[in-house]
């Protein structure tokens, strides 16, 4: 069974910067892609970033030249550094997990990341 299981979140001022963590367990062999979206009340959840097993990285407009995406394949882990944050970026932040060969997406729980202006 495939677990994500995120960490790193937390206040910070406008300006600062953060790092989220997300480990996975349980996944099998074979290409994927790791990412990070985001949801606000009342609003869907959107894409943030994405990288693949190959490190092909993508991003949404608003945190491109901010925020980096990396992970390390040995641990089965996906970060995002998140610099020059706006109280816009704040929201809950999941990590994500699309397994290629069996078109399965998988979640963790969310990490609450709140930016103060």
């Amino acid at each position: 069974q495939v677990q994500l299981v995120e960490s790193g979140g937390g206040l910070v001022q406008a300006g600062g910067s953060l790092t989220l963590s997300c480990a996975a367990s349980g996944i099998s062999c074979g290409t994927n892609v790791m990412g990070w979206y985001r949801q606000t009340p009342g609003n869907q959840r959107e894409s943030v970033a994405s990288i693949t097993t190959g490190g092909r990285t993508n991003y949404a407009d608003s945190v491109k030249d901010r925020f980096i995406i990396s992970r390390d394949n040995g641990k089965n882990t996906v970060y995002l550094q998140m610099n020059s944050l706006k109280p816009e970026d704040t929201a809950v932040y999941y990590c994500n997990l699309f397994a290629i060969a069996s078109l399965k997406n998988f979640w963790g729980q969310g990490t609450q990341v709140t930016v103060s202006s």
